[in-house]
Order: C-alpha cells, then sequence, then structure tokens
C-alpha cells in the first residue's frame, strides 16, 4: 500500500505548508487540504502547487472551502456552512497522499471537534512540523502529548527554521520521537531551493514503507 501521512504543526504560520509541498514533491505525491479557511489570498493547495510544482491533477479538491480567513469552526459559522467531520474520509489514490491539517492540532473544526479526534478516526501517521525558534520546545511537547493521548500513531518531527542543535535533541530525546530532519530558512524561496534543501536535509526512505 501507498503510505499516506498527515502534515500538523505546533502552531499557525509555522511552515507545515512549506513542508508539504516538498514532501509532496519528493515522493511524487497528492496532496490534499480537507478544509481551507480564507480565500481572498494565495490558498495552501495553491502554495503546494507552486512550491512543489505539483501538477492539478495530483492536488485534491478541498472539502470545505471557507472565505473567512479563521479558525474553521468561526469560519464555518459566519459562511453559513455546517461541517460534517464523520462525512471527512482521506481520498483514495494510487499515490503517496500527504494531508494538511489547519493551524495545530486542538484547532477547533466545529463546536465540539477539533482536528486531533478527526486524525484519531483516521489512524494515519502523523509529521509534526515544529518551528526552531523560542518557545518551540513547549509547544511540541504539549503537541506530542496530544497526539498520544488520542493514539495518534507519529511518524517524527519535522523542523523549520534556523539550525537550534540544542532544542531539536531535547524535543527527541524528551518526546521519544524521531527527528526527521529541518528545512532551513529559504531566501529567495524558489521551487528549485525548496526541493534541494530537502533533499539535503531529509531521508526520503524514512517516508517510504509507512503502514498506510
Amino acid at each position: 500500500m501507498t503510505p499516506r501521512f498527515i502534515i500538523t504543526g505546533t502552531d499557525t504560520g509555522i511552515g507545515k505548508t512549506l513542508f508539504s509541498a516538498a514532501l509532496t514533491d519528493a515522493l511524487c505525491g497528492c496532496y490534499w487540504k480537507p478544509v481551507q479557511s480564507g480565500l481572498d489570498e494565495e490558498t495552501d493547495s495553491e502554495a503546494v502547487a507552486r512550491l512543489g510544482r505539483i501538477p492539478p491533477e495530483r492536488i485534491l479538491p478541498e472539502a470545505y472551502r471557507l472565505r473567512t480567513p479563521a479558525s474553521p469552526h468561526r469560519s464555518a459559522r459566519i459562511d453559513g456552512v455546517s461541517i460534517a467531520p464523520e462525512s471527512l474520509l482521506p481520498p483514495a489514490v494510487i499515490r503517496p497522499l500527504v494531508i494538511e491539517g489547519a493551524g495545530g492540532l486542538l484547532v477547533p473544526l466545529t463546536e465540539k471537534t477539533v482536528f486531533a479526534d478527526l486524525f484519531a478516526r483516521w489512524q494515519i501517521p502523523v509529521i509534526l512540523c515544529a518551528r526552531t525558534g523560542l518557545g518551540t520546545i513547549n509547544h511540541t511537547l504539549l503537541s506530542l502529548e496530544a497526539l498520544r493521548r488520542r493514539a495518534i500513531p507519529v511518524l517524527g518531527v519535522a523542523f523549520v527554521g534556523d539550525e537550534q542543535a540544542d532544542s531539536e535533541a531535547i524535543i527527541a530525546a524528551l518526546g521519544a520521537v524521531r527527528r526527521l530532519g529541518r528545512l532551513p530558512r529559504l531566501d529567495p524561496l524558489t521551487p528549485d531551493r525548496l526541493r534541494q534543501a530537502f533533499r539535503d536535509n531529509f531521508d526520503i526512505d524514512d517516508f517510504k514503507q509507512v503502514p498506510a
């Protein structure tokens, strides 16, 4: 069976879309964002397509496209949309599948459901993206606790940002989690530089032969 991964983060805006683009490209896979909040600017699906040079047929349509840039439960309420978590099922594809959540694990999907509840039902290995700046140790370890409390399988942590070897090491040790690698800050950020950075800093074999 082809591998499937959930990409989540310790917070919003920490680089999980960037990592999703790089991983989708590296695996020649498909990308799916179940819920997109905010349509006025570039969406995450559009960013992944651009940065990963992913062809349109491998960018799967979102289940919910919400106009208001806010937590999905609030965005849906403002937009007059009812989200049915039980109807959200990962698409069946023949390629590796990269699924990107919204914000962090405890971001509300509805008034009664957070994204971690959805991931617990799916039982797909999670890659936790974490920034390398101040505060990341606490946020990352708390996120790992939230995952394990719900018995969600964790593949490992992918760091994004400037190198902070001590922080990365203590997270791996205290969190008893695999350090998958680190995407450095890229300026300018181009598809070619992103592809090379992933190849230089991650082992593609870590993302193969994973139970789907």
